[in-house]
This record gives C-alpha cells, structure tokens and sequence, in this order.
C-alpha cells in the first residue's frame, strides 16, 4: 500500500495529539457514547415500561416452577419412604402430582407468552432506533463539506452506514430485552433461594465475585479489539469498493497482485483482531461453567447436610439447584452482554463521531434570488488553498459581464476547475469574496446559488436509472417532451433511439452499458435542460470525438446565448471563440484577453497555445 493511500485510510485513526494512536486503540468517551445510546431510547420510554412488566411477569411464571417442582419431589421422596418403611398411608399422590404437572404448564405457557410479547417489542424498537440512525446518517451526508469526502473513503463512509448501524441495531434487538430479562430473574430467583435456605444461598453467592473478577479481565482485554475489529472492516469494505469501482484499470495496468496483495494485508489485519476478540469472549462461558459446576458441589454438599438435619425437604436440594442454574444463566447472560456491548460502543462511537462531523456553515440568506439575475460575476482578491499552509489560489481578481463566454486555461495544476468549486460554494474562501450581480455568493442560500448554475463535468455522473430520469435530474418538473427536445439539442436523440427500449433503457449501476462519449451527450442534455442563468463547462467535449465534438459545440452556441458561461479547456482550440480568456499559472491569472489579443502578446498563452502543434 502506497504511503499516500496509508495515509488517507489511516487519516482517521489519529488522536487530538496528531500521532497514531495505535492499531488497537479504546473507545475515545465509552461513557458519553453509552449515555447517547440511552438518549436513542429516550422516545420509546412506554414501550420498554411495557417490556419491563412483561419481562417481569415471564421471569415470575418461570421462577416458581423449581419451588413447585420441589415440593412434588418432596411428596415422591416421603412417600416412597413411607412405603419401604411400611408406614401407614404411604405411596405417591399422582393426583396432587397431577394437579402440580398441570400448574407447571399454566405457569411456563404464561412465560413463553410474556417473552414473546416483550421479544416483538424490543425488536421493533430496535428496528426503529436502527431506521433513525440511517435517517440522520443520510441527512448529514447532505450536509457535510466536500473537503470531509476528499479526505474519508467511500466505503469507510458506507461501513459506518451498514456494518455499524447493523451492529447497534442486532446488539440492542438482543441485549436490550437480554438485559431486562436477565435483570429481573436474577432477583426474583435470589428472593427464591433465600425463602428456601440463606446458607446455601451465602455458599452459591460466594461463588460469584470469583466469576465476576475472572470475566472483567477477559472483558478488558477483549475491548480494544473488538474496536480494532470495527474499524478494520471499514478498511476491507473501502479497499474492495474502491477495487472493484476500477476493475477495469485495474485489469489493464496488471494489478491483480498488488491487489490481493493489499487485500491479504488489510484482511490479514481484520483476521487478527477478529479472531482475538471472538477467542477471548469465548473464554468466558467456559469461565462461567466451571464456576458454576464448583458451586453444584457445594451446595449439594451442604444441602444435603441440612436435609439430615431436618432443616429443608429433599425436594428443596433439587429446587435449589434448578434455582442456582436460573441464577447463574442470567449472569452468564450479562458477562454475554457485556461482550457483546464493546462491539456495540466500538460501532456507536463510529456512527456517532460521523454525525458529529463539522458541518458546512449554516445558509443565512441576506439576499433570495429572484428572477431577475443577469449573470455578473466578479472575484474580488480571491484567496485559497486545500490546506492552511498551503495557499492555490493567490489573489485571483476578475469582472464577467452578463452573457460573456470566459474561457480559463492554464497548466494541470494552475487553479481551474479550484475557481469552479468555489464559485458553486463547495469549498468557501479564505479571504476576498465572489460576487453574482454584486452580491456575495454567500448572501444566498446554496441551494439558491446552485440553481443558478448548469455544470457539465468532464467526469461524467449518471445514475442507475432510465435514460429520461437521467436527463430530468436537470430539471425534475420537465416534461417528457421538453427532455427529448434538450436531448436533440446535445445532439443526443439519434443515438438514444438506436438503444434498446430508447429513453426507457435503464442505465446500469455503473454505466457501462453505454460509451463514455453517449454519457457525456446526457449530461449535456441534462445542463441543456435546467436552463441555468450560469453555465460552467469543464471539458465538456473530450470524452467525444472530433464530429461529435463540432455538433455539440453548435448546441453549445445557442445553449450559451445570453448566458454567462465559464469554459475549462485544455484543448485551446475549443475556445477561440471566448470574448474573454484568463490565463491561469500556480493560481494567479497572468494574463487576460481574447485569443488574438493574448497571440499578439506572444507570452505563456502563446506558449501553450504552440505547445499543442508543437509535434507537427
């Protein structure tokens, strides 16, 4: 992996200090991301006081079936005694037995009804928490900066949409009603074991503190990788996103195995804390069981002792062992939970420091649009740069009149498509302002400003969708008739009928199923469409051939008139025609003026103009 894309992957494993935090680092807050769980669960207080009775009442029918199952041991026991001692009226009662058999169905029926009711619950809740993160991940998306996806990878973005909102959702479908089940039959089952012996109760207790130390220190050490776990299958869904999204290129320049070599490098990261996480929250049934048996022997042991003594029935031994079981699976139950709630937090933390994400300034419009926009724009000392240490654009000053052609050249590298993000407000100034009919940029809404302006980029963008949605993107109340009349315009409409079903062809997820020359004829069509005050056209025609390129620059002349249009070309012949041209160089305009004026000056235009004949 080059040291660039290390860089870019790891980027947000870094803590305040700047410095790696290291491959298997904590929760940065785990309380303050548990407190915002339980503020998630704030609005469906009623339906858990409604889990909680339910868990209640399933735990109250369960708990006395031992006690009642004691007492019919109990009668089996002194009346087979009785029998073998020759006592009067001894034998079993299969009828009070048959009395208690039929109680134990009422009773455990009860409880299965209860735990359903609650289990329906509680998974709606969580479905419903799950389907709010979802609402407000989606959300912010829209309200994130593009300088936040310049940075972050596309699928460490959808991990945290699907890995990690599936993760809280499963966790909190299973632990919430886990808890609350758990919690009260561990007290009601408590209560039970004293009413029948407090000194067995003391010796089964005693076994627990024991259990508890051994678990925590499994729990410990288990945390920081199921954090690692979290975040490295981030780093697998991005890699194979970004792969797979250029299989092609990929293909062609034979990366297969520097590929898969990345991809056992970073699966090989997953593997190792996965299968350390998985391993020691393993241990911890084990620990759990063995804990337990020792406390079977004891209170065997010591019940047995006491039923010599007359201090409990017989049938209370087997109670109390049913009883111990009952204690001990609700907190091997919550050692479970507790397992389960480090990946919980791990996920939680990543969706919640997404949504926490510094947001674009807030839209506080001066100024509202209004019809009447003529399409003056004016840089005023406009300054800029990606980083604070490293400015791009140095003082760029400029005056478009409405309806003039501009044209901006200049070196890969000089600032070109730089001005058109900021002139569409995805990145915001560093000093000086941009004005549209006198009013800065930043006196309208963003999305008021951008409807002012229709962009064809030379990265073409298409959705899977027909052909007809594809160009009504531009202008979403268009009629079917006004889309086929902007596709005649980019003289897209004769190759759209040569298509299977035509318009109504739907376009693949990736849009391979058209050439890239026919993509760029659609989003010409789809600019046609909106019918923007401002055009920005950042080499629109190189995806199409030469022809092509002549039709659609014949479009573009009745497209463009009485329009300002701002034109991004490397080809200097597509903009002889401009009224103005602005030659870029390391962000500062060097020189100004039409494409004969700029010639005559014989400098850096002239250069690069010659540069393009240089091999004839």
């Amino acid at each position: 992996m080059s040291e660039q894309r290390k860089r870019r992957r790891h980027g947000r494993m870094r803590d305040g200090t700047g410095r790696d935090s290291g491959p298997f680092e904590k929760p940065k807050n785990f309380k303050e991301t548990f407190a915002k769980l339980i503020r998630y669960l704030k609005p469906f207080r009623i339906e858990l006081v409604v889990v909680i009775i339910f868990a209640i009442g399933s735990s109250a029918f369960s708990i006395v079936g031992p006690k009642i199952l004691g007492k019919a041991t109990t009668n089996i026991f002194e009346g087979l005694v009785a029998r073998i001692a020759g006592l009067p009226g001894g034998g079993i009662d299969f009828g009070y037995l048959g009395n208690i058999i039929l109680i134990l169905i009422g009773l455990y029926l009860l409880s299965a009804l209860f735990s359903f009711v609650q289990g329906f619950i509680v998974t709606g809740v969580a479905q419903k928490i799950s389907y709010n993160l979802r609402q407000e991940i989606s959300q912010k998306v829209n309200r994130l900066p593009l300088k936040y996806f310049d940075t972050v990878t596309h699928g460490e973005v959808l991990s945290r949409v699907t890995n990690d909102v599936d993760t809280v959702s499963q966790s909190l479908s299973q632990s919430t009603s886990q808890v609350i089940t758990s919690g009260t039959t561990l007290i009601g089952v408590l209560i039970m074991m004293i009413s029948i012996s407090w000194e067995m109760t003391v010796a089964a207790i005693l076994m627990l503190p024991i259990s508890m130390a051994l678990v925590m220190m499994v729990v410990k050490r288990s945390q920081k990788y199921f954090v690692a776990q979290q975040r490295n299958l981030g780093y697998v869904n991005g890699h194979i996103e970004e792969v797979y999204g250029g299989h092609n290129i990929m293909k062609a320049f034979n990366a297969e195995e520097q590929v898969i070599e990345e991809f056992d490098k970073i699966n090989g990261e997953l593997y190792d804390s996965a299968w350390k996480s998985q391993f020691l929250s393993g241990m911890m049934m084990p620990i759990m069981v063995f804990i337990g048996n020792l406390g079977y022997v004891v209170v065997s042991i010591l019940g047995g002792w006491l039923a010599v003594r007359k201090v409990i029935e017989v049938g209370d031994i087997l109670s109390f062992i049913q009883y111990i079981r009952n204690f001990t699976q609700p907190v091997n139950q919550l050692a479970q939970i507790s397992n389960v709630l480090q990946s919980t937090v791990a996920a939680a933390e990543r969706v919640f420091e997404f949504l926490d994400e510094k947001e674009e300034e807030e839209d506080i419009a001066t100024f509202h649009k209004q019809d009447g926009i003529e399409g003056r724009v004016t840089f005023e000392k406009v300054r800029f740069g990606y980083k604070e240490d490293q400015t791009i654009i140095k003082g760029f000053s400029a005056d478009i009149k409405p309806g003039q052609r501009v044209a901006i050249v200049g070196p890969t590298g000089a600032g070109k498509t730089t001005i058109v993000k900021l002139l569409m407000r995805f990145y915001d100034v560093d000093g000086g302002k941009i004005c549209i009919d006198g009013h800065d940029i930043k006196a309208f809404t963003r999305k008021d400003l951008r409807s002012m302006f229709g962009m064809v980029l030379q990265d073409t963008w298409l959705f899977s969708g027909t052909i007809m949605e594809n160009i009504r993107y531009g202008r979403p109340d268009a009629t079917d008739q006004e889309v086929i009349e902007a596709a005649r315009a980019a003289h897209a409409h004769r190759f759209i009928l040569t298509l299977p079903e035509g318009y109504d062809m739907v376009i693949n997820e990736d849009a391979t199923n058209i050439s890239q020359g026919q993509k760029q004829l659609l989003t010409i069509a789809r600019a046609i469409l909106s019918n923007p005050k401002i055009l920005i056209l950042d080499e629109a025609t190189s995806s199409v051939d030469t022809r092509t390129e002549l039709l659609i620059q014949r479009a573009m002349e009745n497209l463009m008139r009485g329009k300002t249009s701002f034109i991004i070309a490397h080809r200097l012949s597509t903009i002889r025609d401009a009224d103005m041209i602005l030659v870029m160089r390391d962000g500062d305009i060097v020189e100004t003026g039409s494409h004969e004026e700029l010639l005559q000056k014989n400098g850096f235009y002239t250069s690069l103009y010659n540069s393009q004949f240089a091999n004839a």
